[in-house]
């Protein structure tokens, strides 16, 4: 009875065993069909590239600077990668690279905005509120207003304070500058088109050196004046 038993549980332990190893081969052959699929087969490889967002940097450009081919396979996009090249072009300030599934990557770009306009040699190179220059030509752009200093660039201090007292005038002023010139980070003066020297001194206060001036330009003698002096707020003086 014991021999009988004995042979009768071998007989069935063969088919647990069995099972297993079906299901093993069964999980190794799914994962070598989705590795196939995701990297070798051309089902699920880079077909379209979207880029929003550009208008200083081509479009070609972009995609160049990514690294994104057409044929790759998603899988081994490095969108990381790719974004920390982009955002080393000038122009672009920051930048987000994504697959969508199964063959689009989608590339949003935010570029550098132009604030004022620099002239070195016969060129006219547009800088951002960081001093980083973003485009250059043979050409003034037009809108901008023209950078006085005598380093211009994202290290220099005048420069960063001329640029923060355009970044935060109010709207209604900010067009009129036609040139903002600064000899140190405490001397800023601007040049309203059609209009006085404005000596801004220092980039603080700006809200309320810009509420002075604009209620002193409506009295004659603020009309009348070729320099108004709003860099200490507590005395504002005209000449």
């Amino acid at each position: 009875m014991t021999n009988v038993g004995g042979q009768t549980g071998a007989r069935r332990g063969h088919p647990g065993r069995w099972k297993v190893a079906f299901v093993t081969l069964l999980v190794f052959g799914v994962l070598g069909a989705v590795g196939w699929v995701l990297l070798g087969s051309r089902l699920l490889v880079v077909r379209t590239v979207e880029v929003t967002g550009t208008e200083l940097a081509p479009r070609d450009r972009i995609v160049a600077a990514a690294g994104v081919r057409l044929g790759v396979p998603m899988v081994r996009l490095g969108t990381e990668e790719a974004r920390a090249r982009l955002e080393r072009l000038r122009e672009v300030e920051s930048a987000t690279v994504e697959r969508r599934w199964p063959t689009t990557v989608r590339i949003v770009v935010r570029e550098r905005v132009p604030v004022a306009v620099v002239e070195r040699g016969g060129r006219f190179y547009r800088l951002d509120r960081h001093g980083v220059t973003v485009a250059d030509g043979a050409t003034r752009p037009s809108g901008l207003p023209e950078l006085v200093t005598g380093s211009p660039g994202p290290s220099d201090p005048a420069t960063l304070a001329a640029l923060r007292v355009l970044g935060e005038l109010p709207g209604r002023l900010a067009p009129r500058v036609a040139e903002v010139r600064a000899t140190s980070a405490e001397s800023v003066t601007l040049r309203l088109s059609g209009g006085p020297l404005v000596v801004w001194g220092s980039a603080e206060r700006t809200e309320e050196k810009a509420r002075l001036l604009d209620a002193l330009r409506r009295t004659a003698a603020g009309r009348s004046a070729r320099i108004i002096d709003v860099s200490s707020p507590e005395v504002v003086t005209t000449r």
